[in-house]
């Protein structure tokens, strides 16, 4: 489970890279970037979950193929994998509702 977002620089951004990069993301095509990171996440994390749930069968079914630490190791990755998506979606309600409390 690999739930970093790939980014198009290799070096931290400083100056003039922060203003491009800032600008860049008030482009509209920004919005689908993002947006396809987001469910790409969910999605990563959906099949995390899936295959700890699967492992977790197989150990029960007693299949030789299927060690118990394998399955353990996959279901904390799910474990984690999950809360670190609950802070995400906790922070972006967060967000919005800052911006919405925002007067104009």
């Amino acid at each position: 489970m690999d739930l970093r977002i790939n980014s198009t620089t290799t070096t931290p951004l400083s100056g003039a890279g922060l203003a491009r990069r800032a600008a860049a993301a008030e482009a509209p095509d920004t919005q689908a970037g993002f947006s396809s990171a987001l469910k790409g996440a969910l999605q990563s994390v959906s099949a995390s979950q899936n295959q700890a749930s699967d492992l977790q069968r197989e150990v029960q079914l007693e299949n030789p193929a299927v060690s118990l630490e394998q399955t353990m190791v996959a279901i904390q990755k799910a474990q984690i994998g999950f809360q670190a998506t609950l802070h995400v979606r906790n922070r972006m309600v967060q967000a919005y509702t800052d911006i919405m409390n925002m007067q104009v």
